[in-house]
Protein backbone atom coordinates (compact mmCIF):
# COMPACT_ATOMS: atom_id res chain seq x y z
CA UNK A 1 0.00 0.00 0.00
CA UNK A 2 1.02 3.40 -1.03
CA UNK A 3 2.10 6.12 1.70
CA UNK A 4 1.19 9.90 1.02
CA UNK A 5 0.62 12.76 2.79
CA UNK A 6 -2.76 15.47 2.72
CA UNK A 7 -1.28 18.42 4.43
CA UNK A 8 -3.68 21.61 4.95
CA UNK A 9 -1.37 24.29 6.98
CA UNK A 10 -3.07 26.23 9.18
CA UNK A 11 -4.36 29.62 10.01
CA UNK A 12 -4.22 30.76 6.14
CA UNK A 13 -7.55 31.24 5.43
CA UNK A 14 -8.31 27.28 2.97
CA UNK A 15 -11.26 27.08 1.68
CA UNK A 16 -11.25 23.36 2.22
CA UNK A 17 -9.60 22.71 5.61
CA UNK A 18 -9.04 26.39 6.97
CA UNK A 19 -12.38 25.32 9.33
CA UNK A 20 -13.21 22.73 11.62
CA UNK A 21 -12.35 19.06 10.01
CA UNK A 22 -14.08 20.71 6.74
CA UNK A 23 -10.93 18.68 5.06
CA UNK A 24 -11.84 15.27 6.38
CA UNK A 25 -14.06 14.24 3.77
CA UNK A 26 -11.52 14.12 1.34
CA UNK A 27 -9.22 12.73 3.55
CA UNK A 28 -11.09 9.98 4.67
CA UNK A 29 -11.93 9.27 0.94
CA UNK A 30 -7.93 8.95 0.15
CA UNK A 31 -7.47 6.95 3.74
CA UNK A 32 -8.76 3.69 2.04
CA UNK A 33 -6.69 3.73 -0.48
CA UNK A 34 -3.12 4.38 0.93
CA UNK A 35 -1.91 5.14 4.80
CA UNK A 36 -2.35 8.51 5.12
CA UNK A 37 -0.03 11.40 7.19
CA UNK A 38 -2.01 14.33 7.70
CA UNK A 39 -2.01 17.19 10.17
CA UNK A 40 -4.60 17.83 12.59
CA UNK A 41 -6.26 20.75 10.51
CA UNK A 42 -7.24 18.70 8.20
CA UNK A 43 -9.73 16.24 10.65
CA UNK A 44 -10.10 18.12 13.87
CA UNK A 45 -13.51 19.33 13.95
CA UNK A 46 -14.69 20.06 17.73
CA UNK A 47 -16.65 17.24 19.22
CA UNK A 48 -16.11 15.31 15.69
CA UNK A 49 -13.20 13.93 14.26
CA UNK A 50 -12.67 13.07 10.76
CA UNK A 51 -9.65 10.49 11.80
CA UNK A 52 -9.22 6.85 10.35
CA UNK A 53 -7.36 4.13 11.19
CA UNK A 54 -5.10 4.39 8.45
CA UNK A 55 -4.62 7.92 8.96
CA UNK A 56 -1.16 9.19 10.58
CA UNK A 57 -2.35 12.43 13.25
CA UNK A 58 1.35 14.37 13.15
CA UNK A 59 1.64 18.26 14.57
CA UNK A 60 2.89 20.79 11.84
CA UNK A 61 6.23 20.79 13.76
CA UNK A 62 6.76 16.97 13.30
CA UNK A 63 5.24 17.39 10.36
CA UNK A 64 8.07 19.52 9.10
CA UNK A 65 10.80 17.48 10.67
CA UNK A 66 9.68 14.49 9.30
CA UNK A 67 9.86 15.50 5.79
CA UNK A 68 13.37 17.24 6.80
CA UNK A 69 14.45 13.78 7.18
CA UNK A 70 14.87 14.30 11.36
CA UNK A 71 12.31 12.02 12.52
CA UNK A 72 10.80 8.87 11.83
CA UNK A 73 6.79 7.92 12.62
CA UNK A 74 5.99 4.74 14.13
CA UNK A 75 2.50 3.80 13.95
CA UNK A 76 1.09 3.37 17.32
CA UNK A 77 -2.72 3.12 19.37
CA UNK A 78 -4.15 3.27 22.02
CA UNK A 79 -1.66 5.89 23.33
CA UNK A 80 -1.28 6.89 26.80
CA UNK A 81 -2.59 10.71 26.70
CA UNK A 82 -1.83 13.57 29.46
CA UNK A 83 -4.26 16.93 29.43
CA UNK A 84 -2.56 20.09 30.16
CA UNK A 85 -4.63 22.56 31.59
CA UNK A 86 -4.02 26.09 31.75
CA UNK A 87 -4.31 27.71 34.97
CA UNK A 88 -6.15 30.57 34.02
CA UNK A 89 -9.30 28.21 33.10
CA UNK A 90 -11.98 28.93 35.54
CA UNK A 91 -13.49 26.02 38.09
CA UNK A 92 -16.75 25.80 36.09
CA UNK A 93 -15.16 25.43 32.31
CA UNK A 94 -12.56 23.16 33.61
CA UNK A 95 -15.25 21.17 34.64
CA UNK A 96 -16.64 20.94 31.09
CA UNK A 97 -13.63 20.06 30.07
CA UNK A 98 -12.74 17.18 32.82
CA UNK A 99 -16.45 15.71 31.79
CA UNK A 100 -15.23 15.70 27.97
CA UNK A 101 -12.61 13.42 28.83
CA UNK A 102 -14.49 11.12 30.72
CA UNK A 103 -17.09 10.92 28.13
CA UNK A 104 -14.50 9.87 25.47
CA UNK A 105 -12.87 7.79 27.44
CA UNK A 106 -16.22 6.03 28.40
CA UNK A 107 -17.38 5.67 24.44
CA UNK A 108 -14.16 5.26 22.82
CA UNK A 109 -12.02 3.42 25.71
CA UNK A 110 -9.10 6.22 25.40
CA UNK A 111 -6.44 5.90 27.62
CA UNK A 112 -6.33 9.49 29.60
CA UNK A 113 -3.76 9.07 32.11
CA UNK A 114 -4.35 11.75 33.93
CA UNK A 115 -4.21 16.31 34.17
CA UNK A 116 -2.06 18.80 34.89
CA UNK A 117 -3.00 22.41 35.35
CA UNK A 118 -0.30 24.51 34.84
CA UNK A 119 1.67 26.33 37.81
CA UNK A 120 0.95 29.68 35.86
CA UNK A 121 -1.39 31.41 33.78
CA UNK A 122 -0.21 30.42 29.95
CA UNK A 123 -1.37 34.18 28.62
CA UNK A 124 -2.52 33.28 25.31
CA UNK A 125 -3.95 35.83 22.73
CA UNK A 126 -4.69 35.68 19.01
CA UNK A 127 -4.77 37.78 15.95
CA UNK A 128 -5.22 37.90 12.26
CA UNK A 129 -2.09 40.18 10.97
CA UNK A 130 -2.24 42.73 8.11
CA UNK A 131 -1.32 39.76 5.55
CA UNK A 132 -4.18 37.98 6.74
CA UNK A 133 -2.51 34.92 8.49
CA UNK A 134 -3.63 33.80 12.28
CA UNK A 135 -1.22 34.29 14.75
CA UNK A 136 -0.95 35.53 18.44
CA UNK A 137 1.65 35.03 20.79
CA UNK A 138 2.14 33.27 24.08
CA UNK A 139 3.53 35.26 27.53
CA UNK A 140 4.36 31.62 29.20
CA UNK A 141 5.44 28.94 27.73
CA UNK A 142 8.00 27.53 30.20
CA UNK A 143 4.63 26.52 32.21
CA UNK A 144 3.64 24.13 29.65
CA UNK A 145 6.82 22.74 29.83
CA UNK A 146 6.77 21.83 33.48
CA UNK A 147 3.47 20.68 33.00
CA UNK A 148 4.52 18.25 30.05
CA UNK A 149 7.53 17.00 32.14
CA UNK A 150 5.28 15.95 34.89
CA UNK A 151 2.69 14.18 32.43
CA UNK A 152 5.69 12.12 30.77
CA UNK A 153 6.91 11.47 33.72
CA UNK A 154 3.80 9.42 34.67
CA UNK A 155 3.87 8.00 31.72
CA UNK A 156 2.22 9.94 29.54
CA UNK A 157 2.95 9.63 25.31
CA UNK A 158 1.28 12.29 23.67
CA UNK A 159 -0.07 15.40 25.23
CA UNK A 160 -3.51 17.57 25.08
CA UNK A 161 -2.93 20.83 25.78
CA UNK A 162 -6.31 22.79 26.67
CA UNK A 163 -5.22 26.84 27.09
CA UNK A 164 -7.58 29.50 27.95
CA UNK A 165 -8.25 31.66 25.19
CA UNK A 166 -9.55 35.76 25.28
CA UNK A 167 -12.88 35.90 23.74
CA UNK A 168 -13.23 36.90 20.16
CA UNK A 169 -15.98 39.04 19.57
CA UNK A 170 -14.94 40.09 15.61
CA UNK A 171 -15.07 36.31 14.26
CA UNK A 172 -18.18 36.93 11.91
CA UNK A 173 -16.13 36.91 8.94
CA UNK A 174 -14.99 32.94 9.66
CA UNK A 175 -18.74 32.06 10.77
CA UNK A 176 -19.85 33.03 7.46
CA UNK A 177 -17.29 31.22 5.84
CA UNK A 178 -14.93 33.92 4.32
CA UNK A 179 -12.10 34.24 6.42
CA UNK A 180 -9.77 33.37 8.81
CA UNK A 181 -9.54 30.66 11.68
CA UNK A 182 -8.39 33.45 14.38
CA UNK A 183 -6.98 30.93 16.50
CA UNK A 184 -5.27 28.67 14.53
CA UNK A 185 -2.00 30.34 14.09
CA UNK A 186 -1.58 30.40 18.05
CA UNK A 187 -2.56 27.17 18.10
CA UNK A 188 0.62 25.96 15.82
CA UNK A 189 2.96 27.90 18.55
CA UNK A 190 1.79 26.29 21.56
CA UNK A 191 1.72 22.51 19.98
CA UNK A 192 5.14 23.49 17.51
CA UNK A 193 6.40 24.22 21.47
CA UNK A 194 5.98 21.11 22.85
CA UNK A 195 6.65 19.23 19.89
CA UNK A 196 9.83 21.09 19.54
CA UNK A 197 10.76 20.13 23.79
CA UNK A 198 9.68 16.65 23.52
CA UNK A 199 9.58 14.82 20.41
CA UNK A 200 6.19 13.65 21.60
CA UNK A 201 2.84 13.46 19.67
CA UNK A 202 0.38 16.57 20.74
CA UNK A 203 -2.26 18.88 19.99
CA UNK A 204 -3.81 21.86 21.10
CA UNK A 205 -7.73 22.78 22.09
CA UNK A 206 -8.87 26.03 22.98
CA UNK A 207 -11.14 27.11 26.04
CA UNK A 208 -13.14 29.80 26.31
CA UNK A 209 -15.17 31.82 29.32
CA UNK A 210 -18.47 31.51 27.46
CA UNK A 211 -19.66 28.08 27.36
CA UNK A 212 -23.13 28.66 25.61
CA UNK A 213 -23.96 27.61 22.46
CA UNK A 214 -25.05 30.18 20.05
CA UNK A 215 -28.20 29.56 18.39
CA UNK A 216 -27.24 31.90 14.78
CA UNK A 217 -26.59 29.57 11.84
CA UNK A 218 -23.06 29.29 10.30
CA UNK A 219 -21.48 28.23 7.54
CA UNK A 220 -21.22 24.74 7.72
CA UNK A 221 -17.73 24.12 7.06
CA UNK A 222 -17.56 26.12 10.53
CA UNK A 223 -20.62 24.34 12.09
CA UNK A 224 -18.82 21.97 14.55
CA UNK A 225 -17.15 24.61 16.28
CA UNK A 226 -20.49 26.29 16.90
CA UNK A 227 -22.37 23.20 18.59
CA UNK A 228 -20.22 22.26 21.54
CA UNK A 229 -18.65 24.52 24.52
CA UNK A 230 -15.03 22.32 24.12
CA UNK A 231 -13.04 21.36 21.45
CA UNK A 232 -10.79 18.72 23.24
CA UNK A 233 -12.94 15.69 21.55
CA UNK A 234 -11.22 15.68 18.40
CA UNK A 235 -7.65 16.21 19.47
CA UNK A 236 -8.03 13.05 22.24
CA UNK A 237 -9.02 11.12 19.19
CA UNK A 238 -6.39 11.92 17.16
CA UNK A 239 -3.71 12.04 19.71
CA UNK A 240 -5.12 8.44 20.80
CA UNK A 241 -3.57 6.84 17.34
CA UNK A 242 -0.90 9.48 16.32
CA UNK A 243 2.62 8.08 15.52
CA UNK A 244 5.69 7.76 18.32
CA UNK A 245 8.35 10.36 16.82
CA UNK A 246 11.64 8.18 16.90
CA UNK A 247 15.12 8.97 14.79
CA UNK A 248 15.63 5.48 13.53
CA UNK A 249 12.40 3.60 13.54
CA UNK A 250 9.30 3.52 11.52
CA UNK A 251 8.20 5.48 8.80
CA UNK A 252 10.49 7.85 6.84
CA UNK A 253 9.96 10.40 4.26
CA UNK A 254 11.70 8.16 1.40
CA UNK A 255 8.44 5.86 2.10
CA UNK A 256 6.19 9.03 1.41
CA UNK A 257 5.06 8.71 -2.05
CA UNK A 258 3.02 11.08 -2.50
CA UNK A 259 1.76 14.93 -1.28
CA UNK A 260 -1.32 16.78 -1.61
CA UNK A 261 -1.28 20.32 -0.35
CA UNK A 262 -3.37 23.86 -1.69
CA UNK A 263 -2.63 25.31 -5.07
CA UNK A 264 -1.08 28.71 -3.28
CA UNK A 265 0.50 27.35 -0.30
CA UNK A 266 3.67 25.40 -1.77
CA UNK A 267 6.24 27.50 0.15
CA UNK A 268 6.00 24.82 3.11
CA UNK A 269 8.95 22.32 4.20
CA UNK A 270 7.17 19.16 3.27
CA UNK A 271 6.66 20.54 -0.10
CA UNK A 272 10.26 21.94 -0.48
CA UNK A 273 11.64 18.54 1.24
CA UNK A 274 10.13 16.67 -1.44
CA UNK A 275 11.06 18.61 -4.09
CA UNK A 276 13.85 17.92 -3.38
CA UNK A 277 13.77 14.64 -3.54
CA UNK A 278 12.19 13.97 -6.41
CA UNK A 279 8.62 12.85 -5.27
CA UNK A 280 4.77 13.40 -6.54
CA UNK A 281 3.68 16.81 -5.25
CA UNK A 282 -0.21 17.51 -6.50
CA UNK A 283 -1.22 20.75 -5.93
CA UNK A 284 -5.14 21.29 -5.73
CA UNK A 285 -6.42 24.30 -7.23
CA UNK A 286 -10.01 24.50 -5.83
CA UNK A 287 -8.89 24.69 -2.65
CA UNK A 288 -7.68 28.45 -2.43
CA UNK A 289 -6.06 30.48 0.51
CA UNK A 290 -5.17 33.83 1.24
CA UNK A 291 -1.65 33.01 0.04
CA UNK A 292 -0.01 33.18 -3.54
CA UNK A 293 2.67 30.59 -3.46
CA UNK A 294 2.06 28.95 -6.37
CA UNK A 295 4.79 25.87 -7.71
CA UNK A 296 5.44 28.03 -10.73
CA UNK A 297 6.26 31.03 -8.94
CA UNK A 298 9.02 28.74 -7.03
CA UNK A 299 10.20 26.32 -9.92
CA UNK A 300 8.79 23.92 -7.98
CA UNK A 301 7.42 20.40 -10.56
CA UNK A 302 4.28 19.62 -9.33
CA UNK A 303 1.03 18.25 -10.88
CA UNK A 304 -1.76 20.70 -11.05
CA UNK A 305 -5.21 19.08 -10.30
CA UNK A 306 -8.14 20.85 -10.56
CA UNK A 307 -10.47 19.46 -7.51
CA UNK A 308 -9.72 16.92 -4.68
CA UNK A 309 -12.56 14.31 -6.51
CA UNK A 310 -9.97 14.19 -9.45
CA UNK A 311 -7.03 13.27 -7.48
CA UNK A 312 -9.10 10.76 -5.46
CA UNK A 313 -10.05 9.53 -8.84
CA UNK A 314 -6.50 9.52 -9.97
CA UNK A 315 -4.96 7.72 -6.51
Amino acid sequence: MKTGAFIVPTGIGASIGGFAGDASVWARKFSPKCRLIVNPNVVNAACFSGITENMLYVEGYSVDEFFKGNLKLKPSNNNKIGVIFDKSISKEVLNVHINTINAVKTVYGTDVIGCEITDEPVGVEFFVDKSAISTGNVENLDTLSNAAKKLIKRGAEAIAIVCRFPEDNENDDYASGIGVDPVGGVEAIISHFISKEFQIPCAHAPAFDDISIPTKIVDPRAAAEYITPTFLPCILLGLSQAPMLTKNEGISVLDVDFLVVPYSAMGSIPVLEMSKIGKKIYAVKENSTVLDVTGLKLNIKCDIIETYRELWELI
